[in-house]
């Protein structure tokens, strides 16, 4: 797990201004900044730092953004990118997002997003991250990663989405307890002025909805809760 406050980014910006405010605004947050200037060594040190998220504008000299984030995507680099531009357009943002960005943020912006929108982004990596190493089943159930669906007995469960993120979170870690506290990070990664315990509503839902299917949601005082399947 990469803990937010060892985070390492990668800001790729020709502009010297905004270059040094945003360098001054993350690196206060205790973030670790590479920098770089145009397109053709910002790829070259996204080889080969392997950031934990790319801030990449897209008008830079030589290689531009589009380019770059195309040639890293075809290379296999799959660090979340957040697009930071001063092109606004609808056309813009759809063509960044082709090109492989998660998010986009047009100039001027708010620090305080900037610093929210790369937090939610190294959450949704590290969630798909920890789903894509885990087994594809757990004895009763599978999980289809590219679509985020998960199966029982080859049949699609439907569930709402708190439910079937916190099912998602406990197939991860097969055999061991989940904290509450992660839990929440998973299930509620975006929300305001949700109160902890609201993992425990989302929990009693889902057990309840696993009744038919022989799987046990326990919950283990001081640990968290298993998801036992036989």
């Amino acid at each position: 797990m990469v803990w937010f406050d060892a985070m390492k980014l990668l800001l790729v910006e020709d502009d010297p201004a905004m270059r040094t405010t945003l360098l001054r605004a993350l690196t206060r947050l205790g973030w670790a900044v590479d920098l770089c200037a145009d397109g053709s060594a910002a790829l070259a040190q996204w080889q080969q730092t392997r950031p934990d998220v790319v801030l990449l504008d897209l008008s830079l000299p030589g290689l531009d953004g589009l380019h770059v984030l195309a040639q890293a995507r075809a290379s296999g680099l799959s660090t979340p990118v957040l697009i930071l531009t001063a092109r606004g357009t609808v056309g813009d943002r759809i063509l960044g997002l082709n090109a492989g960005a998660d998010d986009y943020l047009p100039k001027p912006f708010d620090l305080d997003e900037l610093e929210a929108r790369v937090r939610a982004l190294l959450r949704r990596s590290e969630n798909s991250a920890e789903l894509a190493s885990s087994p594809r089943g757990m004895d009763l159930f599978s999980y289809d990663k590219d679509s985020g669906a998960v199966y029982h007995q080859g049949q699609v469960l439907d569930l709402p989405p708190r439910e079937l993120a916190l099912l998602r979170a406990l197939l991860a870690r097969p055999g061991h307890a989940v904290s509450k506290e992660r839990l929440f990070e998973l299930v509620f990664p975006d929300a305001i002025d949700v109160q902890f315990e609201a993992v425990e509503v989302v929990v009693y839902r889902l057990r309840k909805k696993l009744l038919p299917t022989g799987a046990t949601l326990m919950t283990l005082r001081g640990l968290g809760y298993l998801l036992k399947t036989g």
